[in-house]
């Protein structure tokens, strides 16, 4: 249980920031840390002050798809320095404390609520207009202990548009209700290829279902993103596609994607 002083730290910090968002997904294969790099480039690349927390603790992504996988993250006399990604964008992940990128890390849920506690509270993060969580897949411990220890957190749910991903999507909102949590909206992922030979659209994985879960539940559908492979190439490479390829069909569904969570936190 945290204890008073661990409850101050994290008031101090959470006061310095303006915005969070908790991007997650009922279930995993989805494209969620894709999402929530391109959303944390696409924030700071509007000249705004943006932090990225990966509390996805078993599976840390975000620290190669920003291109920073070969820094470490340094204890000042402030905290826990976050590694800068570019000049306006701030990482903090587990993915900086292992030795080896291939160890596993073997916890139990409080082992994890206590990381995921002193991420928020110690790390430096100083002011910021955003800070994107990414969590991993599901319902569980790391969601829940940041919808636990940020109420006030937004929510973005990440599908993909086939029956199986929607289904789970329907219980990440329904979780985030249940926690309280302002829903800014649902996207649809993996909405689609345009064949490169044809100028096709082929939709792989159907389409249409993340916006029919939004109407559903009546939530915000913050928009479709279509298969690119130009995103898996640069996510590989450590340069978000958010940042490189913005005149492409999925480069101007980040930026629309973007537009409409600064619209409903205006």
């Amino acid at each position: 249980m945290a204890s008073v002083e661990d409850g101050v730290k994290l008031e101090k910090t959470l006061s310095r920031i303006k915005n969070r968002i908790l991007v997650f997904s009922g279930k995993g294969g989805v494209g969620k840390s894709t999402v929530a790099a391109n959303l944390a480039l696409g924030l700071s690349r509007r000249g705004l002050k943006v932090g990225a927390l990966d509390v996805d603790i078993h599976g840390p992504n975000l620290a190669k798809m920003l291109g920073v996988e070969d820094r470490k993250m340094e204890v000042t006399p402030e905290g826990i320095a976050p590694v800068l990604v570019g000049e306006r964008l701030k990482l903090v992940s587990m993915s900086f404390l292992l030795e080896h990128p291939d160890l596993p890390v073997i916890w139990r849920g409080p082992m994890k609520m206590k990381i995921i506690q002193q991420f928020l509270s110690e790390a430096d993060w100083g002011d910021l207009d955003w800070l994107v969580i990414d969590s991993p897949p599901g319902t569980g411990d790391e969601p829940l202990s940041v919808a636990q220890l940020i109420p006030a957190t937004g929510a973005v749910v990440v599908t993909t548009p086939q029956d199986v991903a929607v289904m789970d999507s329907r219980k990440a909102v329904l979780f985030a209700k249940k926690l309280n949590l302002k829903i800014l909206g649902i996207i649809e992922n993996m909405s689609g290829l345009i064949c490169p030979h044809c100028g096709r659209r082929i939709d792989l994985f159907k389409t249409g279902g993340g916006e029919r879960a939004a109407a559903e539940l009546d939530v915000p559908f913050l928009g479709r993103i279509p298969i690119d492979p130009q995103i898996v190439v640069s996510g590989d490479a450590g340069t978000p596609f958010a940042g490189h390829r913005e005149d492409s069909e999925a480069g101007r569904a980040f930026k629309e994607i973007v537009d409409k969570i600064l619209g409903a936190a205006a």
